[in-house]
């Protein structure tokens, strides 16, 4: 089952049935003054939102409804729920406040770590005729050539003057978390 991306639940009533430790980013769930008992002696203080998706996000569910743990956590910091969040690190698990960001689907692919399949072990460096060729992508374009070249440090070095011309996060990547 997928998490809901748009949702039914209003930010503020996040705070009547979470508490969340935005230092730990974990969530546990607070007494329910509309459950008749059951959900109380069952859960009260207990950890929330730890189910581990396949993709690696931590999810649960709230009046039977999934949520992701990352927006939820944005919606009860906020008081408004976001339209894409970044895990700062790259741990879709580690929900702390100082790790995540709202973002666009630009920025957050400025903030990817290396494909497992990548040969020069450097992303947007590509090993092509006896050269290392060195491309970024840019806002409005697929990808821009910067250049070739011929030992791989030179590479890397065209490679970061790039991405941070063209507004890459310091993290862009890094090994896979």
């Amino acid at each position: 089952m997928k998490a809901r991306r748009d949702t039914d639940i209003a930010p503020h009533r996040l705070h009547d049935l979470l508490e969340y430790v935005p230092e730990t980013g974990e969530f546990f769930w607070k007494r329910r003054a509309d459950d008749c008992g059951r959900f109380n002696s069952l859960w009260v203080g207990k950890p929330a939102l730890r189910n581990v998706l396949v993709n690696g996000y931590l999810t649960g569910s709230i009046y039977g409804q999934k949520y992701l743990a990352h927006r939820v956590a944005f919606a009860m910091m906020t008081g408004r729920w976001p339209n894409m969040i970044d895990h700062i690190n790259g741990d879709r698990m580690d929900n702390r406040w100082s790790n995540l960001r709202e973002v666009d689907s630009v920025a957050n692919a400025r903030n990817m770590a290396i494909r497992s399949d990548n040969k020069t072990g450097v992303m947007g460096i590509a090993f092509n005729k006896n050269r290392y060729q060195v491309t970024v992508g840019v806002r409005g374009a697929r990808s821009k050539y910067i250049g070739r070249y011929k030992t791989l440090e030179e590479a890397k070095a065209a490679r970061e003057q790039a991405m941070r011309e063209h507004g890459y996060h310091e993290n862009h990547g890094r090994a896979q978390a």
